[in-house]
């Protein structure tokens, strides 16, 4: 893996690492459905507006279809499981969470893509998760049945994701590839489609309480236009560069940037436990992105 493409997955994981914090501001206030919508739907704006900015001609090359299905499974149905995740667990549980992706990669990869289970990344997953877990300790949760719904809900979220890679890989860049922009912008069209009707039905018939501070506006800005929508090119970029289960361990790193922002914006302090967990998702990212002996 190129020294740039390294970079990127840093810096990759360190955007994500803050839509946690920021769904964390924005879904006490607007509710599940109303916060999930206003992501993807803003997202799509961003993305067109950047496009439109760089003068990038917008043709899909007949594969506008696959795209839209591509985004109800990489944005649409996440976005709604990390919200609701969000009514009950801190945003570092959600990122820490998230950090299974690479497990449902590897294991989706191996049960339906033919995708190799190296020893690499079989003991890269066991570091990863070894890592994730310890991390957990830092701030105990109660057990109840909403925090065991919303735990549900950021796994069914990353086998989303886990599924994402090798359906792009297949569908996009098997296929002839498409440039990362068209195929974020065409992803966040197919979450926003899917998302529209339950939203609308949802502000007809319960609409929140209150419609946000300038400050929860501002998150969804950020939520919205970083964390989405240049995420998203930026991901898709990376899966058509170094793969998808190689892409898919950015979610290792997205717990310790959880922590990092908690020490610089709320103050908090580093553990042992951090440092003991980020020294296993360190070995755990060795293991993954180790390049295979040629035999």
């Amino acid at each position: 893996m190129k020294n740039s493409d390294f970079i990127r997955l840093i810096s990759l994981s360190a955007i994500w690492g803050a839509s946690f914090l920021f769904m964390r501001i924005i879904v006490p206030s607007l509710g599940v459905l109303p916060s999930a919508f206003f992501r993807v739907f803003f997202s799509s704006i961003g993305l067109f507006a950047l496009l439109a900015t760089l003068r990038f001609s917008i043709n899909f090359k007949g594969k506008l279809g696959v795209l839209l299905l591509l985004g109800i499974v990489s944005s649409g149905i996440p976005v709604v499981m990390y919200s609701i995740a969000a009514q009950v667990l801190p945003a570092g549980y959600s990122a820490i969470f998230n950090a299974t992706t690479p497990l449902m990669g590897v294991l989706i990869g191996a049960l339906f893509f033919s995708e190799k289970l190296t020893v690499n990344k079989a003991g890269g997953v066991v570091f990863g998760l070894a890592g994730v877990a310890v991390l957990t300790r830092t701030g105990p949760v109660t057990l109840t049945l909403p925090v065991l719904l919303g735990a549900a809900a950021c796994l069914v979220a990353t086998s989303c994701y886990g599924l994402t890679g090798f359906l792009t890989k297949r569908w996009i860049s098997d296929q002839g590839g498409l440039d990362s922009k068209l195929v974020a912008t065409g992803s966040q069209l197919g979450a926003t489609a899917l998302l529209l009707p339950p939203f609308l039905f949802n502000v007809s018939t319960s609409p929140p309480a209150s419609w946000g501070s300038t400050g929860v506006w501002l998150a969804i800005a950020g939520l919205s236009f970083i964390c989405t929508s240049l995420a998203y090119i930026m991901y898709f970029r990376l899966i058509a560069d170094i793969g998808p289960v190689k892409s898919l361990t950015v979610t290792f790193l997205i717990p310790l940037f959880g922590v990092l922002w908690g020490v610089i914006f709320l103050h908090e302090q580093i553990t042992l436990a951090h440092l003991a967990g980020g020294t296993l998702i360190a070995i755990a990212l060795w293991l993954v992105l180790k390049p295979a002996k040629i035999t």
